[in-house]
């Protein structure tokens, strides 16, 4: 990445850009939730359509001049069904979280019940948790995972969702490393009258590929992140049956935005247009593929994945048996180039800030052109700095590896 107008034109941003394009560069990023857009993901981010307002939907604008808008917006709706095979989308969600609460208040009224995953056991925010929206404006109950396996039990579940009536049920996860049955979770919402939402903000590039299950036809409402396994631009979509599109429209704008970001809808059109590509097919199944061999390697090494391994893109890692924290693992992991985020696991008694576990994803370093092999490297490097996090030789030297083995997978040429 050059950026040759900022160069001129605000030196100390450059500084920052350039600085930051070399880490990702340089550095493992084994963070789940994120990757790499492509340079034209980019470039259609940073064009001429950040310029223009455009609130309402396309043939049913606020504004004047909106004819190149609504080609766009109408080019990266039909795209999105197509992925997904669903009925309408609304790709003007400028966040997960925001398609989120968007979907939600189409739903429900204040005070109705949702059940989402505890988030303690791999939720997200947004399914309930007490200080978000979900858990400050609706009534929760959370569904955990098995004590023994970590695993979702649907029969659990089932009887969870006897006992509180929710009106809507949210499945999904943010540290879930397991395929999820949509099929079960619509048995769930039809015994108890629920409308069903899927949440597959982490495994939408996954669905795509065709190496996860569709939450369609299951699903009432689908929610996703557009980056991701996706890999497009940071920024929301909802996808839903013909008989939603109205109201999470509505709830879309005026509901919980204003003008929509256009710059960011036109590169969630160019991605998505990647993502139709048979190449995505083959990138999504190599992901998988690269996040078992990663779990299988740390295995190995005597490292507690939960639920023994993975489905999809992630894995969480409990550190207990190391005697390191994940604060501590995430911290020291840094400090030799391999980026990830401390997390909790399942019923975890360490600090939400200090954690027992990390979680690892795979995303990224696929989209890097890495493979097994690079796998069982990246796993040989954690275990040894997490076994001598102090030595601080040992971190610089596997630091300069790390670097060694980005430089023959580059992220951009």
């Amino acid at each position: 990445m050059k950026y040759p107008v900022i160069k001129k034109a605000d030196p100390a941003v450059y500084k920052i850009l350039k600085a930051e394009t070399r880490r990702q560069e340089d550095e493992l990023q084994l963070i789940a939730s994120e990757n790499y857009a492509s340079e034209a993901v980019m470039e259609a981010q940073g064009s001429v359509m950040t310029n223009k307002y455009a609130e309402g939907y396309p043939g049913r604008r606020y504004y004047q001049g909106m004819v190149n808008y609504d080609a766009v917006e109408n080019l990266a709706i039909e795209r999105a069904k197509k992925i997904f095979g669903a009925e309408h989308a609304n790709v003007q969600p400028s966040s997960g979280s925001q398609a989120n609460m968007a979907a939600t208040l189409a739903v429900l009224d204040h005070g109705d019940t949702l059940m989402g995953m505890d988030l303690a056991c791999g939720g997200h925010l947004t399914h309930g948790m007490r200080l978000n929206y979900s858990g400050i404006l609706f009534k929760v109950a959370s569904y955990p995972v098995r004590k023994d396996d970590f695993r979702l039990d649907y029969g659990q579940i089932l009887e969870l969702a006897k006992e509180a009536r929710p009106k809507l049920i949210i499945c999904g996860a943010s540290a879930y490393p397991r395929a999820i049955d949509f099929a079960a979770f619509r048995r769930i919402a039809d015994e108890v009258g629920a409308v069903l939402m899927a949440d597959i903000a982490h495994i939408a590039g996954l669905v795509a590929g065709g190496v996860h299950a569709s939450p369609f036809p299951y699903a009432d409402i689908v929610t996703t992140t557009t980056h991701k396994t996706l890999r497009g631009p940071r920024g929301g979509l909802i996808l839903c049956k013909e008989a939603w599109a109205k109201k999470i429209d509505s709830k879309v704008f005026p509901g919980v935005q204003g003008g929509p970001l256009m710059h960011a809808v036109t590169a969630k059109a160019v991605a998505f247009g990647e993502a139709l590509r048979p190449s995505f097919k083959r990138y999504a199944s190599q992901v998988v593929k690269n996040a078992q061999a990663l779990a299988a390697a740390l295995l190995q090494r005597g490292y507690a994945v939960t639920t023994g391994g993975t489905d999809n893109h992630l894995m969480l890692v409990d550190l207990r048996s190391k005697g390191v924290t994940g604060k501590d693992a995430a911290q020291a992991l840094e400090e030799a180039g391999m980026i990830l985020n401390k997390n909790g696991v399942p019923f975890d008694d360490a600090p939400p800030q200090v954690t027992s576990g990390i979680r690892l994803g795979s995303a990224g370093i696929t989209t890097r052109g890495m493979k097994e092999k690079q796998m069982r490297q990246i796993a040989e490097w954690m275990d040894a700095v997490l076994m001598r996090r102090e030595d601080a030789k040992l971190k610089a030297r596997v630091k300069k590896d790390v670097a060694r083995l980005c430089g023959k997978f580059p992220v951009y040429a």
